[in-house]
């Protein structure tokens, strides 16, 4: 147990940290905006590049992709759904809100909990594919469509293909499916970069919890009640449900599909928020009551099917 929660601890101190510069106001106030540009535009995509390039291709297109992919659908349907249909919600809500409940932290919690929980970093990468490659491109254009004014199919296009995160995905995607190894001189200067990322994200994802109320912004309590609770609950028994009965995979399989669905909603949902200035309290409250309820929601699926 303790092993499995190095991650959080890991994970809980860089948010600690962002916490702090922003209650002393060290960098000043437009902090966020500067840290949210820097991870989007330049140290995100390095990070995609690196963990795609370096997954195995076999592992990519394994068994647990189809589980993942249908479970994860089936939730952003449902809140879709719920949050456009009943409550309302705008297009960009919508969109945020959907992915706080159905796109996971694969990268900086997934990674090393599958190690500690699973004994192999490498099973995220399916998930990692399947959400940089399917959902993320969706979503942006989506987001790029209703908050630029202009709905040009060639424009949407054009911005889509030239996405940072999406280029740094599909390149990074191309190298592993060739089997391209690339040399010390090229990967370890964009290893250096990627390693950056998730600790730069996390500081800026610690100084937006200051002066804010976890479920404090009125108007919006049930559109993070509802992401945790599909997020947290929903999805893994929807995994645990498709890998059991209906593709029946084996007992290994099915504790990994369901660990990567109780993961906590992605930063990069968050990420994704402030840099298009919609659903920002959504996705910050859906991380941060995941993030924590995702713990024993853990423990209790390895102790269970483990």
């Amino acid at each position: 147990m303790l092993a499995t929660l190095t991650g959080f601890a890991v994970v809980g101190l860089a948010i600690f940290v962002g916490y702090v510069i922003g209650r002393i106001d060290l960098l000043g106030a437009h902090a966020r905006e500067v840290l949210s540009r820097l991870t989007f535009f330049v140290l995100s995509p390095f990070l995609l590049f690196s963990v795609l390039a370096k997954a195995d291709a076999h592992v990519l297109f394994s068994a647990l992709l189809p589980v993942s992919a249908i479970a994860a659908a089936v939730v952003i349907g449902v809140y879709a759904l719920i949050s456009r249909v009943v409550w309302k919600r705008t297009v960009g809500e919508t969109v945020i809100g959907a992915l706080s409940s159905g796109q996971v932290n694969s990268n900086n919690i997934g990674i090393p909990l599958s190690l500690y929980l699973l004994g192999s970093a490498a099973y995220p990468a399916p998930v990692i594919l399947m959400q940089l490659l399917v959902f993320t491109p969706i979503s942006l254009t989506i987001l790029d469509t209703v908050t630029a004014g202009r709905t040009s199919v060639w424009r949407t296009v054009v911005r889509t293909a030239t996405n940072p995160i999406i280029l740094g995905s599909a390149l990074g995607t191309l190298v592993s499916v060739l089997g391209i190894e690339l040399p010390p001189i090229v990967i370890e200067p964009i290893t250096l970069l990627a390693n950056a990322c998730v600790p730069v994200l996390l500081i800026s994802y610690g100084i937006s919890l200051h002066g804010q109320r976890v479920l404090g912004a009125a108007g919006h309590r049930r559109d993070v009640l509802l992401a945790s609770t599909l997020k947290l609950l929903v999805m893994p028994v929807l995994a645990w449900l498709l890998a059991q009965f209906v593709f029946g995979l084996s007992a290994h399989a099915v504790l990994i599909v369901v660990v990567l669905a109780a993961l906590p909603t992605a930063q990069n949902v968050f990420n994704y928020s402030q840099r298009y200035g919609v659903g920002e309290a959504t996705s910050r409250d859906t991380v941060f009551l995941t993030t924590i309820g995702c713990v024993p929601v853990l423990l209790g699926a390895v102790l269970l099917l483990g």
